[in-house]
């Protein structure tokens, strides 16, 4: 039974911190789930490459 508890206090704190981001989104405080999530694929590697270079031409 305590697992039980457990287990709906777990998914209650969840939701809510869930509930307080997307609040904070919707405010323009955070970016959650919902706007102007950036990819991966499309971030920009060419800083990345520069550092790498120059490390090797030392």
């Amino acid at each position: 039974m305590e697992i039980v508890v457990a287990l709906a206090l777990m998914a209650a704190v969840l939701f809510g911190a869930d509930r307080l981001l997307l609040r904070l989104e919707s405010r323009g405080r955070v970016n959650w789930r919902r706007n102007n999530r950036k990819r991966l694929s499309e971030a920009p590697t060419a800083e990345l490459d520069s550092m790498l270079s120059d490390h090797a031409h030392r």
